[in-house]
Formats: C-alpha cells, structure tokens, sequence
C-alpha cells in the first residue's frame, strides 16, 4: 500500500493477497487473488487453497457443481473464515476460467452488456479533518460524485468536524457516506444517528458489530439516514438472515465473503426480491464484472488494492464512473515482475 486506511479498528497498512491460479487441461487459466487483511493469516490461507487442488483435478469446468463438491468438504466445519475464503478463491478463478474458455467477458457470462458506466465512490484513507478533507478535494477533481470516510473517533463533536471538513472540501452536490467499521454499542450508535441525520450523509455504515442484525436494525428504526451493511455477510445464508432481521436499508457484501461469484449471484437475488439497492466492497476487478450484471445495484467502491501486481484487469475509471475491464474473463494478468517483488517466502 502506498498508504495506509485509517479505520476505527486501527490502521490497514498492508495488503496481503493470495493469488490463485486454476489451469485447465486445454492450457487456459483462471486467475483470482483474495486479500486476509492481516500477514498472520496469509500463509494458512495459502496453504489451505494448494491442498484443495487434488479435490479439482480431473473434474469438469463447473463452478457451481465443483463449489458444492467443496463446500460439501467443509460442511462440519463451516463455511466462515480461512475456509470461505479458500473456497471463494476456487470459485472465483473457476469462473473466470470458464468465460476465458467462452472469449468473453464475466459480466457478458453473468448476462451484462459488460461496458456499463458503472457510479463509483471515492474511499478516503485518511483520519483527521485535514486528511480527509485533502484527499476529498482530490477526489472531487478526479470526477467522483461520492466519498466515503472512516468514522468512529472517540468523541461524536470529533466525527461532525471531521464530516464538516469534508463537505467544505468537497462541496454541497458531492455524496458523503460514513462507515464506523463496527465501533459503537448500540446504544451509542442510536445516540450518534440522531446526530448525523442532520448533516445529510448517503449512509452511515456498520455502526455496530457486524453480526448483530438485531441490534442494527434497532439503529436502522432510529435513523433517518440509511444504514448500510454486508461486506462481512459470510455467504448468502447470512445476507437472508440480516434482511429478514430488517437489520439496514442498503447491503454490501464483498466478492471474498459472500461466497466468490456464485455466492454474489445468489445474493444479488436475495437484495431485489428484498427491494435493498446493492453495493460492493473492494475487489474492484470482481466487482466490477459482478456489478453489472446485478439488477439494483447502487454504487461500486474505488479502493484498488491489487493494481501493484497486475499488468491488466484493472476497470476503467473515467470521471466518477466504472467499467469493467473487456475481458475475457475478469480481465486479470499478473505483472509478474512486480509479483515476485512484493511475494514472501
């Protein structure tokens, strides 16, 4: 990272990924990474994916059917954690395998045009008002519409400088969102909406832990303004469960924890029949593809972790607005020089 992201659960200084590579017989490749947040879980995650290549081998290109056969694997053990991630790896490079067989994009697989301008937001990694404030002017000159920030100070009078701060950078039109990154009780995070709905943000996001759908839909009830939830859903079962509970007003699962492409598919599904406009986080390349075929969607996170290591795959980014890279597949080609800079033994 050229930078860190400055959240309330401390500072995101590094960026450890696997990169996945899956080869069919007839010489093409998958390819997918997926980031463990911190270095302690990258060498099991790692592991854990090499040892499910003699599950793979010989069987048909089939995502679906070779997910199943996997999560068959680890149904005792559950699908949360290295596991699900491991098991997304799979099923992302699987798919990215099987629309490079076709010559297509994944989005055109998924059933997009694949050139849709998709609206994205600008993810600030700063912590203070001048930080953040500097890095949402830049934004706004770039072209987005949106800026998302990182909240959670230990002070409410604090975050309202910080959110004031960057509305005088960025402007009256510029959308703002918040995301607490789980920081607050519940009662606290009911204390503070009633606060931050006067200042006219988007969405406040993960006020509360991130399972407790209950509580947040205590705070959603609360709020005027919408709550925002789902990059921590590990799988779709979890989405349904935090719909049901009416526990936020938008969702936002990620590629890695929902489940890979199949899993986003399944909860794409789930977020139109619920009515609950759906966004991304991180994995702008997945994302992106997935994004476009997704009826309801809402807006894709800007925050390219992986543009270091790759020679292609990274979407356009155009005033504001994204789109996919045309494949085939994702789109992904390591830049193998950098990989090997960056990989650790």
């Amino acid at each position: 990272m050229t930078r860190p992201v400055q959240t309330a659960a401390g500072p995101v200084s590094s960026a450890p990924m696997v990169l996945v590579d899956i080869r069919t017989e007839e010489g093409v490749t998958g390819s997918a990474y997926v980031f463990t947040y911190n270095l302690i879980a990258l060498g099991p995650t790692a592991r854990l994916i090499a040892n499910l290549e003699p599950l793979l081998k010989g069987h048909p290109l089939a995502p679906v059917a070779l997910g199943q056969m996997l999560a068959a694997r680890f149904r005792l053990l559950g699908p949360q954690g290295l596991v699900g991630i491991a098991l997304a790896a799979v099923d992302m490079a699987l798919w990215d395998a099987h629309a490079r067989v076709l010559g297509t994009s994944l989005a055109r697989l998924l059933g997009a045009f694949g050139d849709e301008r998709l609206p994205a937001y600008a993810s600030l990694r700063g912590w203070t008002a001048d930080e953040l404030a500097e890095e949402a002017g830049l934004a706004v000159a770039d072209g987005f519409a949106a800026v998302k920030l990182k909240i959670g100070h230990p002070r409410l009078e604090d975050e309202v400088s910080v959110i004031r701060a960057v509305r005088d950078a960025a402007g009256d039109t510029t959308r703002i969102m918040v995301d607490y990154n789980q920081a607050l009780s519940v009662p606290e995070a009911v204390r503070r909406a009633a606060v931050l709905d006067e200042l006219g943000l988007d969405w406040i996001e993960e006020p509360v832990r991130a399972d407790d759908y209950v509580g947040h839909a205590e705070v959603a009830r609360a709020s005027r303004t919408p709550i925002q939830v789902g990059e921590n859903y590990w799988g779709p079962h979890e989405m349904a469960r935090s719909l049901q509970a009416g526990a936020s007003d938008l969702v936002m699962p990620e590629a890695m924890k929902i489940g890979g492409v199949t899993g986003w598919m399944q909860a794409a599904s789930l977020a139109a029949a619920a009515g609950r406009p759906i966004s991304s986080h991180i994995f702008v390349e997945f994302s992106s593809q997935l994004l476009a075929a997704t009826p309801g969607r809402d807006r894709i996170e800007w925050l390219d972790l992986a543009a270091p290591i790759l020679a292609a795959g990274t979407p356009k980014l155009d005033h504001g607005f994204v789109t996919p890279d045309p494949g085939p597949g994702a789109g992904l080609v390591w830049d193998e020089t950098a990989v090997t800079r960056f990989a650790l033994t």
